[in-house]
């Protein structure tokens, strides 16, 4: 728990504050709200010391190496809008590997849907099962989330469990992180991101293509919703172009043997 860390952790969280515009951190002392300075000119963003070495101590992930192209693109799916079985098409068209974070609901409302993610070869990120503020559950809460998820992951497209975890809104403490290591759940944030999730407020696909080109950055872990018909419609020419500057599109499975072999000191 936070407690146990003293200020130097919660100094730490203040600093985030200037990051994504919907509030990076919540003012309840035992949780934070994931957020960061927006990525620009190529250079990776910075959650601070204190935070980096709280992801360190836990396994936790949101960018890769910073000198290596390669970007990484994740999806937050907690409700089905017509739109994913479009950006599953690109991503084959591209041969562009993704997860996709998916929740309960998910999972019961668009089952046809996951089991193409999967027979494509996409991976599936546990994203809880109802959506809940996870940094507010008991440990066996928390475990019931993850481990109700899988059950029905499991049963619907046959995927035995999940491997990575990511919490709704990107609200945790200490007790999420360590709670799912001891479960053998591995947090994946991120480090680009846009607001992108109201499916009746669409800015246009401009709007997502610049917001992703202009945060783009190596090592980038990106975030978008399926929802959104601006992601939909920008992702086509947004993976073209990051190709065009040399960029590459690897699976998280990628991200965390580089992680290792960092942690190892194995790294080029």
């Amino acid at each position: 728990m936070m407690e146990q860390h003293g200020p130097g952790i919660l100094m730490a969280a203040f600093v985030i504050v200037i990051g994504l515009s919907f509030n990076p951190f919540a003012a309840h002392a035992d949780e934070f709200h994931w957020g960061f300075k927006k990525s620009q000119n190529g250079e990776p963003p910075n959650a601070g010391g204190a935070l980096e070495g709280l992801l360190d101590d836990h396994g936790a992930i949101y960018k890769g190496k910073p000198d290596k192209k390669i970007a990484y693109l994740t999806f937050d799916n907690g409700y089905e809008n017509g739109l994913t079985e479009s950006i599953l098409d690109t991503l084959k068209k591209e041969e562009a590997p993704a997860t996709f974070f998916l929740t309960g609901h998910y999972l019961k409302s668009a089952a046809p849907v996951v089991k193409r993610m999967v027979k494509e070869g996409h991976g599936i990120g546990n994203h809880s099962f109802d959506h809940p503020n996870m940094a507010k559950l008991s440990p066996a809460g928390m475990e019931e989330e993850w481990k109700k998820f899988d059950a029905l992951l499991k049963k619907t497209a046959g995927v035995e469990r999940t491997v990575y975890a990511r919490p709704p809104e990107g609200i945790f403490n200490e007790e999420v992180l360590s709670v799912g290591n001891a479960l053998g759940y591995r947090h994946i944030f991120w480090s680009v991101a846009f607001i992108d999730w109201y499916a009746d407020k669409p800015k246009g696909k401009a709007y997502a293509y610049n917001e992703l080109m202009n945060q783009l950055h190596p090592g980038a872990v990106i975030l978008m919703h399926t929802v959104s018909t601006d992601n939909a419609e920008a992702l086509p020419d947004f993976i073209r172009d990051a190709k065009k500057q040399g960029y590459t599109f690897e699976s998280l499975d990628e991200l965390v043997m580089e992680y290792e072999d960092i942690q190892l000191g194995l790294a080029n």
